[in-house]
């Protein structure tokens, strides 16, 4: 019995280990810290915070969703924080919950009159739990120890930016490490490296365009790739879409309702081999400016990225 339960979890295990080594968003610009540590809002006297909930593959039962906190907190010219707290969650009968605490530190350098240069560190921890309660192994043993364990995560990035333009490089997490549930490894997180980057045009009056991609390479497995180009337009709504490397598009939608708050949507159209299986994923982000200092009058445009 106890060597069929672990069979069971090592199979779940392996699906998170294989189809998402990490969560994705498809509104990641919203939040780009939790690709890039070195991202700054670079918007001094704002504190930028948002929260994103995402459901994937909808149809699928015990398909992944994912929730997001996080602030961006410019601490002076130089030197902003970043915080996230994100919980990702696999499973139905026996859920599995992964509970990412992040702080990143980005110290910012000037290196032309248009340029400027952050370098970016992240410390934290990742909380990995099995919660049987609500299935019909809640009493076996086997579910008695080693359901939960908590690994350190550090990651690190450089990031390039002017007013229309960003590029960086990054690994949110330099620490491979495996999972054990009762002496059995079952899961295996790998190195990630991202490469991001996007520019600014001014179309026309009232509207511009952002082409961007980025890309992430886990060790030991394909890279992947998305590609978008969003719209600002009237520097009230943004429209936009995206293809994500052999696995959806995605259609995304913004609305800044006023100089502080913005929601953002998005769906994808998956095109793997889940396609006839799911109903798409959806995702919500809310987004809310706290003009501490009162700076808004130097804020008088939405930030494109």
């Amino acid at each position: 019995m106890k060597f069929r339960l672990i069979s069971i979890i090592t199979i779940v295990f392996c699906s998170v280990t294989f189809a998402q080594q990490e969560p994705q968003y498809s509104q990641y610009m919203y939040n780009m810290s939790t690709v890039n540590p070195a991202y700054v809002t670079n918007q001094n006297g704002l504190i930028s915070t948002g929260l994103l909930f995402r459901k994937q593959w909808t149809g699928i039962e015990g398909s992944p969703q994912t929730a997001n906190v996080f602030a961006n907190i410019p601490m002076s010219e130089k030197i902003e924080l970043s915080v996230n707290y994100v919980n990702d969650r696999i499973g139905d009968a026996i859920p599995v919950d992964n509970n990412y605490v992040n702080v990143d530190f980005a110290y910012i350098t000037r290196i032309s009159d248009q340029a400027k240069l952050s370098y970016g560190l992240k410390a934290g921890i990742n909380n990995f739990q099995i919660d049987p309660s609500g299935s019909d192994v809640a009493n076996d043993p086997a579910f008695a120890d080693n359901t939960s364990t908590t690994q350190i995560n550090i990651g690190a990035g450089i990031f390039l930016f002017t007013h229309n333009f960003y590029a960086g490089i990054s690994s949110p997490n330099l620490l491979p490490s495996d999972v054990d549930i009762d002496g059995i490894g079952v899961a295996e997180t790998k190195t990630h490296l991202y490469g991001v980057a996007g520019y600014v045009f001014d179309f026309v009056d009232e509207v511009k365009l952002k082409p961007s991609f980025v890309i992430k390479q886990v060790i030991d497995a394909p890279m992947t790739f998305d590609l978008s180009l969003n719209s600002l337009i009237y520097e009230k709504f943004e429209l936009g879409v995206s293809y994500r490397y052999t696995d959806s598009f995605i259609a995304l939608a913004g609305f800044n309702i006023n100089q502080s708050l913005k929601i953002g949507y998005s769906y994808d159209f998956s095109v793997s081999d889940l396609s006839g299986y799911n109903n798409g994923s959806h995702e919500i982000v809310l987004l809310y400016n706290f003009d501490l200092l009162r700076f808004g009058n130097k804020h008088t445009s939405p930030r494109f990225f």
